[in-house]
Parts: C-alpha cells; sequence; structure tokens
C-alpha cells in the first residue's frame, strides 16, 4: 500500500493501477509514459522479471486509445550484468512494443551507462523508429552524442540532469547547466534532420524557451513532466501543445520517491507544493 504522499508521485504498485490512472489522464488529453519501477539489477532473473513485467505491458497498451508509450533503464534490464544482456533484453521488449505499435523510450541512467544507451539505441531505432533515448544537458559530452543523433530516426528527450557527476565531465553549476540546455534545445530545435523533440523539464522558463524555438522552426515537440509534479502547469499546456506524464508505479517505489524529491531542490520545491497543494 503506497501512502497518500508517494502516491502523489507513483500511480501505483500493479500494472492495473497504472493503466488507471492513465485513462484518467486521457480524459484531459495527457500521454501516458508509462515505466515500472526498478533498476541496478545484477542478477539475471530479476532483469529478466521485468522484461516481462514491460513485454505484457506492451501487449495490453496495444489497440488502445491510453496514448500510451513506455520507458525502460538500461540497468533494469541487464545492463547491470553485462551489455549483451542488455541488448538481448532490449530487443525483446522492443520486438513486442513492434507488434503492438507501442512507442518505446530509454531513459539515460548516469555518466558509466551513457555510451551503451546510445549504441543499442542507434542499434534498434533504425529497424523500428518508434523509439525515443534521455540526454542530459549538463554533462559535457551532450553536445557530441546529440550531433550523433540528428541523423538517426527516433525522439530525443532532452533533461537537465539529475546525477550527482564530477566536474570533469559534467556541469556542476545550476546556471551553467541552465545555459547548456538551451543550448541544446536551440540544436534540436534547428538542425534539419533531427527528428521530433521532447523536452524533459519542470522550468518554465525551458518550456517558453521549447515553444519559441517551435514558432520558429517548425519542429515537432512534446513536453514530458513527472507525475505529481506542476500537473496545473501540464493541464495548462496540453490545451496548446502534446504533453505527456512519466508514471512510474511498482512495489520499488520508495527509492523513487525519495530520490525524486531529493535529487534537486527544484524538485523538492515542487513535491512540497504538491504536497501542501493537495
Amino acid at each position: 500500500m503506497i501512502p497518500p504522499v508517494a502516491s502523489q508521485f507513483v500511480a501505483g504498485t500493479t500494472e492495473a493501477e497504472a493503466l488507471e490512472h492513465a485513462r484518467q489522464l486521457r480524459e484531459q488529453g495527457i500521454h501516458t509514459i508509462c515505466n515500472v519501477l526498478g533498476e541496478h539489477y545484477h542478477e539475471p532473473a530479476a532483469a529478466s522479471g521485468d522484461v516481462e513485467r514491460y513485454r505484457r505491458l506492451c501487449r495490453d497498451v496495444a489497440g488502445t486509445d491510453l496514448g500510451a508509450c513506455i520507458s525502460v533503464k538500461p540497468s533494469q534490464i541487464g545492463l547491470g550484468i553485462d551489455e549483451a544482456t542488455f541488448r538481448e533484453n532490449l530487443g525483446a521488449i522492443v520486438e513486442t512494443a513492434r507488434d503492438g505499435g507501442v512507442f518505446v523510450w530509454i531513459d539515460m541512467e548516469d555518466r558509466t551507462t551513457t555510451d551503451a544507451t546510445l549504441d543499442a539505441f542507434e542499434r534498434f531505432v533504425t529497424e523500428y523508429p518508434e523509439m525515443g533515448v534521455c540526454v542530459q544537458a549538463n554533462l559535457r559530452r551532450t553536445e557530441e552524442d546529440l550531433q550523433r543523433l540528428a541523423g538517426l530516426p527516433g525522439t530525443v528527450r532532452l533533461v537537465k540532469g539529475a546525477y550527482d557527476e564530477p566536474k570533469r565531465v559534467a556541469y556542476t553549476d545550476r546556471t551553467a547547466v541552465d545555459e547548456q540546455y538551451r543550448t541544446h534545445l536551440k540544436y534540436l530545435f534547428s538542425e534539419s534532420s533531427a527528428g521530433a523533440v521532447a523536452v524533459g523539464s519542470h522550468d518554465p522558463r525551458m518550456i517558453q524557451r521549447a515553444i519559441e524555438l517551435h514558432d520558429a522552426y517548425g519542429t515537432e515537440f512534446e513536453i514530458q513532466m513527472l507525475m505529481g509534479v506542476r500537473e496545473d502547469a501540464q493541464a495548462e499546456l496540453v490545451e496548446e501543445y502534446d504533453v505527456y506524464q512519466y508514471v512510474p508505479y511498482g512495489d520499488k517505489w520508495l527509492s523513487y520517491f525519495s530520490r525524486r524529491v531529493m535529487e534537486r531542490r527544484e524538485n523538492l520545491t515542487f513535491a512540497l507544493r504538491a504536497i501542501l497543494n493537495r
């Protein structure tokens, strides 16, 4: 049983609860990105279990009008074991998703997973373009990564980055990260070979910048926010733009809830507002 405070940010422990939340969002015009909670598995059985959960979710979402897609973490489906296991498991999920026409997102984790994540995305998106991958504006390598991704099908989600990375590989000053986010946004919108852009941010300034870039370049884009964070803004934005809510569920809710509200000062502020306004 998830306590009321955590239920602001986690849809429940079961797929049925997540899909019911997706139905409620769909009535508002908001799309759903479903994530089965779990990460950093080092045993094949644990990874295989979540792979099967994702495949079942794909089958259950396929053919519905929920406007739902899925998002997987590499360390959840085998990268903590080895890269071959990760690719094999991702391939199984993508195969099931392709059968049902379900969009697949690959989340980005800490810097040690970036190369394997992008390699796997490149491997599968050329065969199944209904895929997206996340990149983090705080990493110093992101400009180069975006240039690589620009020539591929699929969608790129740009986030600021929540992992505590060392200065040698990441910008750690908030102002510098914001500047990098704006720079990368402009590249994504202006690069002629880029596909759709997913703006993964709760920052009103970044969302406004994305809208301005969309008006200037005409590039398709969507806005992605977390469940329980700035839901009033999500309801307003969906009147004019495509809005997706990231909806996690599962019995591993406690670590997700704790990390999300503590990882960045602004997330904590949004969480407190959500709780107080409940």
